[in-house]
């Protein structure tokens, strides 16, 4: 859980500094270029930002199911006896 919230938290930094750094080398080659290229760059991170916030919801579902069908089992084996 550690790693995937670190992994979270570098790809937004990422996400910031490679846009910022992105968009002032492409500033010598005009403007509309170098907005146009960090866009697509912000476009593509935030794709990869959300594919790992939905792993972690998932990972947090499974953990929940887990759960609950531990404690389904022990009911069932409680009414069973």
């Amino acid at each position: 859980d550690r790693i995937l919230s670190f992994l979270l938290g570098a790809s937004w930094a990422i996400a910031f500094f490679g846009a910022l750094i992105l968009f002032k080398s492409f500033l010598p080659f005009g403007i509309g270029l170098s907005i146009f290229v960090t866009i697509f760059f912000i476009f593509f991170m935030l794709f990869l930002i959300l594919g790992l916030d939905a792993f972690s919801v998932n990972k947090q579902k499974l953990a929940q199911a887990k759960k609950q069908t531990k404690l389904l089992e022990q009911l069932y084996a409680k009414h069973t006896k």
